[in-house]
């Protein structure tokens, strides 16, 4: 299989899981104080639905893992810091100061060199 087609279905999954971050995310209160919290986030609707789309990116991954080197897979699923980081930002308005957009910008450029030194 082409190594930039499993590039991309790396990818897919990253932003699969990144997604189900999203919904973890949206599923936690504030605090979890007491164990009766946490035991209600298995109720969660956001806390389920998250876990099912973690699980649907677990085969996609699953299958890129199959084509490809684990060498060049998983640095490329290291680009949920970049989807995570994206996501947070537009959905929740967290603050993205110089120093950690710099840090996702490093991400990036590592996935980049990944990816190229694949091909």
């Amino acid at each position: 299989m082409n190594i930039y087609l499993v590039i991309f279905i790396t990818l897919i999954a990253a932003l699969i899981a990144s997604v189900a971050q999203l919904l973890f995310k949206k599923g936690v209160p504030e605090k979890l104080e007491k164990k009766r919290h946490i035991i209600g986030l298995f109720k969660n609707r956001y806390i389920l639905l998250g876990g099912v789309t973690y699980l649907i990116s677990f085969p996609v991954y699953i299958y890129a893992l199959s084509a490809a080197p684990l060498s060049v897979v998983y640095p490329v699923f290291a680009s949920t810091f970049i989807f995570v980081t994206l996501i947070s930002v537009l959905t929740f308005k967290e603050k993205l100061s110089t120093l950690r957009a710099l840090g996702v910008f490093l991400v990036f450029i590592g996935v980049v060199i990944i990816g190229l030194s694949a091909g």
